[in-house]
Formats: C-alpha cells, sequence, structure tokens
C-alpha cells in the first residue's frame, strides 16, 4: 500500500488543473512521458535492490558504482529534497485544516502536525507502515472511485450524462503547441517523485528482495492507471478549457457527477495525501541520514537507536530542520522558505539522473560477478538506460526555458554545488583515510 500510495499526492488532485490549462489536451502526453521516466527509473532500482537490498539503497549503489562522491552528493541531495518538502506539506496542510478552525495561528497548525507525525515515526516502523497504509488506502480508494465513475459518465452510462468523450479533441489535442507538452512534463516530473521510497522502507521488511520485485513491477499499471488514465477522464468528462486551475479539478468532477459536498470529501482527501507525504519524507530523511551515517557521511551520533530499534536522532536532526522551514515560511516567506522550496525543484530529476548511472555501471558489474543475483532485470539493457538519461538530460535543459521553473534549475544547480564543495573540502580525505 505505501508503494500504491507514493503515487498519489496532492499535485495530482490540485496540480492537474494546472498543468491541463498550461498544456491542454496533450496534458496526457506530459503525464505519459513523465510516467515512462518513472517507470524506467523504478525498473533500475528494482535491479539492483532485489540484487543487493540494503539500507540507504540508491544512496549506496551510487557510492559502490560511481565512487564515495556520487554516494555522498545523492544522499544529501535526497535528505536536503525531502526536509524541503515536510516543510512545504506542513504549510500545505495547515492552510488547508486553518478555514475549519481560524481561530488557531497557521504556525500553530503546522507545527502541530509536525509534532504528531514525528511522534508517530519515532515510536516504531511499524507506527509508521500503518499510518501511512490507511492515509494510502482513502488515496487509492478515492481515485479507484473517480475512475469508475469517470468511466460511466464519459459514456453516457451515468444518470443525466451524455456521451462526452469529444470534449478531448477541444480546439485541437496539442491547443498550445508541442513545446507545451515538454513545458507540462518538467511540471508533473516532480509529481512522480516519492515512488522509489519503497526501496528505502524494504530495507526493514521482512522480506525485501519479494517486497521490492513486487512493487517496482506494479510501477507501469500505477502509473497508466492512475496518473494517465484519471487525467485522460478529466479532459473527457469537462471541457479541458473550463477545468478550474484553482482548487481541485477532481473535486469540479465529483460536483458534475453530482456528488453531494465533493468539494469537502476531496478537501479531506487532498489533506490526508499532504499528512501522508509528510509522514514518508519524514521517515525517508531519517533513514536517508542514518544510511549516510554509516559510510562517515554525517555525524557518527546520528546512528544512536531507541529500543524499538528506530534512528531517533536521525529523525529529530530532520524534524528541526523541518521545523526551521516552517519558522522561515512566516518569517520569511520570500527569501530563506523560497531558497529551501525552489533550490530542491530539480533535485529529483539529478537524482534520477544517479541512479540511471548507477545501474549502468552496477548492471555491468553484477553480469560478471554474480549475474545469479540478478533476478529482476532492467528492460533491453542498455538501450532503455541511455534513453532514460537522454529523456532527464531534456527535461533539465527545458527547465532552463520555461520562466516559471528556470529559477528551480539555478538554485538546484546551487544546492549541487554546495554539496560537492562540502564533499572535497571536509569529507573527501577522511573517507580516503578511513
Amino acid at each position: 500500500m505505501i508503494a500504491l500510495g507514493g503515487i498519489i499526492g496532492a499535485s495530482l488532485f490540485i496540480g492537474s488543473g494546472a498543468v491541463i490549462s498550461t498544456v491542454g489536451p496533450a496534458a496526457i502526453v506530459s503525464y505519459a512521458i513523465g510516467g515512462l521516466i518513472v517507470v524506467l527509473v523504478m525498473r533500475m532500482l528494482g535491479e539492483m535492490a532485489t540484487a543487493a537490498p540494503t539500507l540507504g539503497s540508491f544512496m549506496e549503489y551510487a557510492r559502490t558504482s560511481l565512487g564515495e562522491w556520487a554516494g555522498f552528493t545523492l544522499g544529501w541531495l535526497y535528505w536536503y529534497y525531502w526536509v524541503g518538502v515536510v516543510a512545504f506539506e506542513a504549510v500545505a496542510g495547515a492552510e488547508l485544516i486553518n478555514p475549519l478552525i481560524p481561530m488557531v495561528p497557521q504556525w500553530v497548525i503546522s507545527l502541530g502536525l509536525m509534532l504528531v507525525l514525528t511522534g508517530t515515526n519515532l515510536v516504531s516502523v511499524r507506527s509508521f507502515g500503518e499510518t501511512e497504509f490507511w492515509l494510502a488506502s482513502i488515496k487509492v480508494i478515492t481515485i479507484v472511485i473517480f475512475l469508475v465513475c469517470g468511466v460511466l459518465f464519459v459514456f453516457g452510462l451515468w444518470p443525466g450524462a451524455e456521451m462526452s468523450v469529444s470534449n478531448i479533441g477541444k480546439d485541437g489535442f496539442f491547443a498550445h503547441g508541442g513545446f507545451s507538452v515538454l513545458h507540462g512534463v518538467v511540471i508533473v516530473i516532480f509529481s512522480y517523485f516519492g515512488t522509489e521510497i519503497v526501496t528505502i522502507v524494504s530495507a526493514e521488511s521482512d522480506e525485501p528482495e519479494r517486497s521490492v520485485a513486487k512493487a517496482t513491477k506494479a510501477v507501469v499499471w500505477r502509473v497508466l492507471l492512475f496518473y494517465v488514465g484519471s487525467v485522460t477522464l478529466l479532459v473527457m468528462i469537462t471541457p479541458w478549457d473550463q477545468i478550474p486551475t484553482e482548487g481541485s479539478p477532481y473535486a469540479a468532477a465529483f460536483t458534475r457527477f453530482g456528488i453531494p459536498a465533493a468539494e469537502v470529501v476531496v478537501d479531506v482527501v487532498v489533506f490526508t495525501a499532504v499528512i501522508s507525504v509528510l509522514n514518508s519524507g519524514l521517515y525517508t530523511a531519517s533513514r536517508m541520514l542514518f544510511a549516510l551515517q554509516r559510510r562517515s557521511f554525517a555525524p557518527g551520533w546520528v546512528r544512536d537507536l531507541n529500543g524499538r530499534g528506530v534512528p531517533w536522532k536521525a529523525i529529530v536532526l530532520s524534524t528541526l530542520v523541518g521545523y526551521v522551514a516552517v519558522a522561515a515560511s512566516y518569517v520569511a516567506p520570500d527569501t530563506i522558505f523560497y531558497f529551501i522550496i525552489n533550490s530542491a525543484g530539480a533535485v529529483a530529476l539529478f537524482i534520477y539522473g544517479m541512479i540511471a548511472l548507477s545501474q549502468l555501471r552496477m548492471r555491468r558489474r553484477l553480469e560478471r560477478e554474480a549475474p545469479e543475483t540478478l533476478k529482476l532485470k532492467m528492460w533491453l539493457f542498455p538501450h532503455l538506460t541511455w534513453v532514460t538519461l537522454a529523456l532527464i538530460a531534456t527535461v533539465i535543459i527545458t527547465m532552463a526555458f520555461v520562466a516559471d521553473v528556470r529559477s528551480q534549475l539555478l538554485l538546484s544547480l546551487i544546492s549541487v554545488a554546495a554539496i560537492m564543495l562540502i564533499y572535497v573540502l571536509f569529507v573527501r580525505r577522511k573517507v580516503s583515510n578511513g
């Protein structure tokens, strides 16, 4: 369920409206291309994780395949990304709840959400897993209901509905031109990020190889059904230029179905999606920090475990940075908070690129030294690995030409440069001597 829910977030329930407005009906292609990149990267991760399941997952694969610098850079980039996401989701969750309890300051709600989920993560990995199971269940059930109702509606089988499949061609499929599709990919690629969490979680499961293999195989149909399928239905249910960009297009669709209190229901679902990402973000950041420490890439004290085997100091440190970011969102939203959020903007693509490069090296080494461990292989190796790298490079280059996200690319490059500089100045000699 963690693998299922990991690909459904608030960016789908709310952000899809902005993507459709930017691209038109061809947003379907944008989601398909973004999904293809994720499917290919997850297949590579599945190959490596089943061959060598380990705490730290792709950070460890980058270290052994590309060098110590790659493990350090990828691990800290990933940690930094999720710390930023934790702060962003805490603020977003508070914004959703605040209208219901206007007498409580928004920053207090953000702080409360952080405290509750920090507590959940500190209890045990089982506590995290159970919380995520129920949060993910709500998202999955909502999407399944939408898909069933949507199919009936567009084919005129819903009470009071007429066939509306032709809405997909309104004003032409590529209403804003071909380049808009790439612009759309730049926006949607980050909504897919988080699927790879399952390879980190699996290290603490009873059967890591089986868990990863099952989850990565399921990515293909999840992407096709949940993202591409639901966005296709959105542009069929309502003409694309009438789909709301403010609020949730899914709430608008449920309203068209005649479902009462649709907006309230979807708001609740979006809130669970936000909490789910916040919960996963705290878990993922702490486990990556713990894995970094094992290679002397982080302070030794973060390895301390509590009585239930939880790396509590790694969780607290990750959470503290989240608290600072939440405070910055109210004290300095246009400076500190802006930098934290936007400087992680292109990090997902850099991480995907390093995962692909790691798989390229690791696969060739395993074929020579331990071919029996390759139980789940990347398709058409090495051709599809190179295709993936080309797609990632294309999206990164496109970011430089899209005004809305150009600053994210620049700030993300600054983040990468800063982490690599820290490695060169303070870590490289220590690792070489150790």
